[in-house]
C-alpha cells in the first residue's frame, strides 16, 4: 500500500478503457448530432436516464463533469451550448474527451486531477455540476461535496450518482454475500490485494449518511432522488436498487 491508491486507480480504469470498458467508450458523431437537434439523455447510473427537468438551462451555462470523462456526457452538453469542463484522473478518459471534441468542433477544458484534493478552480464558477457514480474510488467523499458547494454558483446544481454499497457485500456471481459493510481496502489488506489481483482497483462502499448526509452537511439542499439497479446480473434480475441519482443545489 506505498503508492497512492487514487493512482492505482487511474491506471486501472486506463486499462479497463483500452479494453472497451463500457463508461469509457465515447459518444458517435450520430449521437452528438442528435443532441445538437434536441434529442439526447445522459445518465448518472447504470441504466435511467437522468430527467430533463433537473437541468438548468444548458445553453451558455457553465458545466463541470467531475470524474466524468470518457467522451460520455459532456459532448451532450457542449452539443446543448453549454461551456464544459472535465476534471478527471484517467488519461484516458480524458483522451477520449479531447478526441470527441475535436472531431465535433468544440472547445472543452480539460484537467488531470485527483478530485480527493482541492478542486482546482475558482469559487462560485460553476453552474452545474454532472458527477456520474465514481465516488466509490475514493476514501472519503464528504470533502469532494463541500468542494462541490464551493465551486458552484448560489442556486447552482449539483447532480450525483451514487453506489450505495450493497454490490460489495458479494462475489463475482452476486448470489452470496461474503464481505461486510463498509468495504474499506485500506483498512484490510487481503482486500486490498483481491482487488489489485482482480483488476478492480481499490474501490469504497459508502453510506447513506456520506452520501447524502455528506452533501447536506456541505450545504445543499436535497430537490430530487432515484434509485436504479445495476442493468445486468442477479442482482438486478431481482430488482435490487444498487445505486441512486441525487439532483442538489447550492442555496
Amino acid at each position: 500500500m506505498n503508492r497512492a491508491y487514487t493512482d492505482v486507480n487511474s491506471e486501472t480504469i486506463d486499462r479497463w478503457v483500452a479494453e472497451g470498458w463500457e463508461w469509457g467508450t465515447p459518444i458517435s458523431h450520430e449521437v452528438y448530432a442528435k443532441a445538437a437537434a434536441g434529442e439526447w439523455s445522459v445518465v448518472l447510473t447504470p441504466t435511467k436516464p437522468v430527467p430533463k427537468d433537473w437541468f438548468c438551462d444548458l445553453k451558455g451555462a457553465k458545466v463541470l463533469g467531475l470524474a466524468s470523462g470518457g467522451g460520455q456526457q459532456m459532448p451532450i452538453f457542449a452539443a446543448l451550448g453549454a461551456e464544459c469542463t472535465v476534471l478527471d484522473y484517467s488519461k484516458a478518459q480524458l483522451e477520449s474527451e479531447r478526441m470527441v471534441a475535436e472531431r465535433e468542433g468544440y472547445s472543452i477544458e480539460l484537467v488531470r486531477a485527483d478530485m480527493t484534493k482541492p478542486l482546482p478552480f475558482a469559487d462560485e464558477r460553476f453552474d452545474l455540476i454532472f458527477h456520474p457514480v465514481s465516488n466509490c474510488y475514493v476514501e472519503e467523499v464528504l470533502p469532494i461535496w463541500r468542494e462541490c458547494h464551493r465551486v458552484l454558483k448560489p442556486g447552482g446544481i449539483l447532480l450525483a450518482g451514487l453506489d450505495n454499497g450493497f454490490n460489495f457485500l458479494f462475489g463475482e456471481d452476486e448470489t452470496k454475500i461474503i464481505y461486510r459493510l463498509p468495504y474499506n481496502p485500506l483498512r484490510d489488506p487481503a482486500l486490498y490485494e483481491a482487488g489489485l489481483r482482480d483488476d478492480n482497483g481499490v474501490q469504497f462502499s459508502h453510506s447513506i449518511e456520506e452520501q447524502i448526509g455528506g452533501q447536506l452537511a456541505a450545504g445543499f439542499k436535497l430537490t430530487g432522488i432515484y434509485e436504479d439497479t445495476n442493468g445486468s446480473g442477479f442482482l438486478h434480475e431481482h430488482g435490487a436498487p444498487c445505486f441512486y441519482a441525487t439532483r442538489a443545489v447550492r442555496e
